[in-house]
């Protein structure tokens, strides 16, 4: 087994905390990495040593794997948790941690690669047998060939930039005329946002739902999936809302997802945390849709309702060793809730708005979690995603979790920054 006593929490925010309060109780030190802008975040004060490495904008510091390597060999740090977001999906950056012997808390650099392009995903599942939105199974830039495909499967239909996420270069065609503008336009976004132009066609699934599956998996071949979580609720392809488990989904259907959950992780010889994302149809048929090969902003609602920690597990099968939970005993406990509070403003089509944070006062009580990164007299940086914190509600049942949020809602006082609460 491996030894882990120092982990570098390569992030900021709610995420850095939530992972180094794990690693305290597992009585493992910390290591917080900030920008100048972050100089008195609340994860610079909660970790054990803290190294400043760069400049206020993301890429000239949170998005610097060499300044973080640098740091981790002169601090003795054993491994690298990297959060969501930033380098958390940069399969370069985990094979420089893998390179210099440094564990990195996530899956091998080659699983990153794999399931981080949508279409090789794609290939790879393909073999097991999952469903799949009907659609073309490789990257396409010239527009004809585009427009042959798009009439075969159907319209309305979905272009998808290949490299993408977070809703960008994506977009939705209702009939052939408006194809060639809106495939152009797709191809133009994908590449200034990603240095990627290829997309892919697929169906358009009408009323679709987002069901994604949790799973953890160790060195051991053992791959166990947490239940389900509904993330419908998205506001321009991102997750609003998110509950666990689903309102909809039988036990029958459940387990079906989550073996098919399961054979897409061994597709990619999968180790860790990871979330295999999936549209359910108005019929309730699912398709695959992707892997995201990290912790998700959402899993809280899991870990509420297994009673498991994600982080602790994502730790333990770094360090080499085997799961001890068997499928069968993972039982779902009551109806868990998330939202995101976001210094966005819904007056003003949600655009970040930020400033210094006069009143900041947190909901509290029994069934009640805040992940939370920040606090009263702080300023709310520009520079990075607006989101504060999780607002996470627990009841017995999905109502009680309702009625808890929106009690939760009244209690949570912010004044100085426009919030999405």
């Amino acid at each position: 087994m491996k030894e882990i006593k120092k982990i570098l929490v390569a992030n900021r925010g709610e995420i850095a905390i939530r992972v180094m309060k794990t690693a305290k109780k597992m009585g493992i030190k910390t290591v917080a990495v900030f920008s100048t802008a972050d100089r008195n975040a609340l994860h610079v004060k909660y970790a054990d040593e803290a190294v400043c490495i760069g400049e206020a904008a993301s890429s000239q510091s949170y998005l610097r794997g060499d300044k973080i390597i640098e740091v981790c060999k002169d601090l003795g740090v054993d491994a690298v948790h990297p959060g969501y977001g930033f380098l958390s999906e940069n399969s370069s950056f985990a094979e420089a941690c893998e390179k210099n012997n440094i564990i990195f808390i996530g899956p091998k650099s080659k699983a990153i690669e794999m399931m981080g392009s949508k279409l090789a995903a794609k290939e790879a599942v393909m073999k097991y047998d999952i469903p799949m939105v009907p659609g073309v199974d490789h990257a396409i830039i010239d527009v004809e060939e585009a427009k042959k495909t798009a009439k075969a499967v159907g319209f309305p239909i979905l272009i998808k930039a290949s490299a993408g996420g977070g809703g960008k270069g994506m977009r939705v065609v209702e009939k052939e005329e408006d194809f060639e503008s809106q495939m152009n336009r797709a191809i133009s976004e994908a590449t200034s946002a990603f240095g990627d132009g290829s997309v892919f066609i697929e169906k358009y699934v009408t009323k679709p739902r987002h069901i994604e599956i949790q799973i953890m998996a160790d060195s051991h071949g053992n791959v166990l999936y947490v239940f389900e979580r509904e993330c419908s609720i998205q506001r321009r392809h991102q997750k609003v809302v998110e509950e666990a488990p689903s309102c909809i989904l039988t036990p029958e259907k459940r387990k079906e997802m989550g073996e098919a959950a399961v054979k897409v992780a061994r597709a990619c010889d999968y180790l860790g945390a990871g979330t295999v994302e999936f549209l359910m149809d108005a019929d309730h048929n699912f398709y695959f849709l992707e892997m995201n090969t990290r912790l998700q902003v959402e899993h809280p609602v899991t870990e509420m309702i297994s009673g498991l920690d994600l982080v602790e597990l994502q730790i333990r099968v770094a360090r080499g060793e085997a799961l001890d939970i068997k499928q069968e005993d993972l039982k779902i406990h009551g109806h868990a809730m998330e939202l995101r509070v976001y210094a966005e403003d819904s007056m003003n089509d949600f655009l970040p708005n930020v400033g210094f944070l006069s009143t900041y006062k947190l909901p509290e009580g029994e069934g009640i979690r805040v992940d939370n990164g920040i606090e009263e007299g702080m300023d709310v940086p520009i520079y990075y995603d607006p989101m504060l914190s999780k607002l996470v509600t627990y009841g017995k049942t999905r109502e009680e979790s309702i009625e808890l949020m929106i009690k939760a809602i009244d209690n949570y006082h912010v004044e100085g920054v426009a919030t999405t609460l």
